[in-house]
């Protein structure tokens, strides 16, 4: 196989192709950013710090219901990814837990109530996109709009023609002038003398 001739791609390229349309049909940041906040949610309750031979359990009463909300913001970001009809209940579900988290489990574990909201927010202002047309030629569509004929030669920023400005915007026009002596005059006042 020489330098110049492409083979088929590999399975990793492959793989990383298809993971990539399956991430852009879907809102797959939202769904991780969920599942970030549930984590965190869920384990700082049960966490043991240790400093040097002092350990210390953030454990308290409000663990069951960290767990609990914890598991249903990882259950709602898969539902993001998995279902994504459904999409908009699963954002405000997540908004909705990341509050209820503040009381129920010591502030939300503070980093995972953000977490839940930024993911709950992602998810419902997400929008499936359109596709690209793939020919050259054509153009892409806005919803709603019909299909458009391509015309090469037309300048699609050129605006109505207006005789009294000049074809270049960023030049002017130079000054129409009576006869000779008007153009000394023009030039004296400009402060520019013109030799002979």
């Amino acid at each position: 196989m020489s330098a110049e001739s492409q083979g088929s791609p590999d399975a990793f390229t492959r793989g990383r192709i298809a993971f990539r349309h399956w991430r852009w049909e879907r809102p797959f940041w939202a769904g991780v950013v969920t599942i970030i906040g549930g984590a965190a949610i869920g384990y700082v309750p049960y966490h043991n710090m240790t400093f040097g031979q002092l350990g210390v359990r953030v454990g308290t009463t409000a663990g069951a219901s960290a767990l609990i909300i914890g598991v249903l913001l990882i259950t709602l970001s898969l539902t993001m990814w998995f279902q994504r009809e459904v999409r908009i209940f699963a954002g405000v579900a997540s908004i909705l837990l990341g509050l209820v988290s503040i009381p129920m489990t010591n502030l939300g574990a503070l980093v995972g109530f953000l977490f839940a909201i930024v993911g709950g927010a992602l998810a419902v202002a997400w929008a499936p996109g359109t596709p690209v047309p793939d020919d050259p030629g054509e153009q892409a569509e806005l919803p709603g709009d019909g299909p458009k004929p391509v015309d090469d030669a037309a300048d699609p920023f050129a605006g109505p023609a207006d005789p009294a400005l000049p074809a270049d915007p960023f030049t002017t026009p130079e000054p129409v002038h009576a006869g000779a002596g008007a153009d000394e005059e023009t030039t004296e006042q400009n402060g520019r003398h013109r030799a002979g």
